[in-house]
C-alpha cells in the first residue's frame, strides 16, 4: 500500500527561526558603514567619519575636495597621488584612511606658506619642471619627502630616489634639475661643501 508523502506547511516560527539566523550571519559580517577618524591635514584639524575601505585618496579628493592629490593608476605605481604622512611620503591611493587616525597629512595644497611658495614648488617654476602638469603635485610632494629624508647625496640620488613618480610628458631631466638645486641650496645652507663645488 503506497502512501503519499505530503510536505509540510512551514509554521511561523521556523521562518521566523531562519529570518533570525539570517539576521545574526549578516551582522556577524557586515563591517560598520562608518568609523571615526581625527586628520590634521595642511594644518587644520578634521573629525570625520569614513568607510572602512575608502582609501586616503578617495578620502582627500571626494570628501575633502583637495584635488591636487591626483589619481593616476590607482594601483601604487605612477606616484601621481603621493602625499607626506608625518612627513613621509607615500602613496595615497594605497592607503586606507583609517589606518592613519591621528596623522598630520601635508597636500600640493599645504605645501605654500604665507603666500610664500615652497622651495621646491619654486624650483620647479625656475626649471620649468613640468608639461601637462598632472604629474606635478606628485612628484613635488615625493621630492619634498626625498629631501627631509637626507639620503639623496647627488643628481643620481635624486633621480634614483624619484623613480616611482612617472612622468608621461618625459620631463624628468628639469624635474631632477629642479629638485638637485633645492638640494644643494640646502646643503650649502647647512655648510655642507660638495666635492667640485667653489666656496
Amino acid at each position: 500500500m503506497h502512501t503519499a508523502t505530503r510536505n509540510r506547511a512551514p509554521r511561523a516560527h521556523d521562518a521566523k527561526a531562519r529570518h533570525d539566523e539570517t539576521h545574526l550571519r549578516s551582522e556577524a559580517v557586515s563591517p560598520p558603514e562608518t568609523v571615526p577618524l581625527e586628520l590634521t591635514i595642511n594644518g587644520a584639524r578634521h573629525a570625520l567619519r569614513v568607510e572602512p575601505w575608502t582609501s586616503l585618496l578617495d578620502l582627500l579628493r571626494e570628501q575633502l575636495h583637495l584635488t591636487g592629490t591626483k589619481k593616476g593608476c590607482d594601483h601604487g605605481q605612477c606616484g601621481a597621488c603621493t602625499v607626506l604622512v608625518n612627513g613621509v611620503r607615500i602613496n595615497a591611493c594605497l592607503a586606507l584612511a583609517v589606518s592613519h587616525d591621528g596623522a598630520e597629512i601635508t597636500t600640493v595644497e599645504g605645501l605654500a606658506q604665507d603666500g610664500a611658495l615652497h622651495p621646491v614648488q619654486q624650483a620647479f617654476i625656475d626649471h620649468d619642471a613640468f608639461q601637462c602638469g598632472y604629474c606635478t603635485p606628485g612628484q613635488i610632494c615625493s621630492a619634498v619627502g626625498l629631501l627631509a629624508e637626507g639620503h639623496a647625496h647627488c643628481r643620481d640620488d635624486v633621480r634614483e630616489q624619484m623613480s616611482g613618480n612617472l612622468c608621461r610628458c618625459g620631463a624628468y631631466v628639469n624635474i631632477a634639475n629642479a629638485v638637485e638645486s633645492v638640494r644643494r641650496a640646502q646643503d650649502l645652507a647647512g655648510g655642507n661643501q660638495e666635492e667640485g663645488d667653489t666656496p
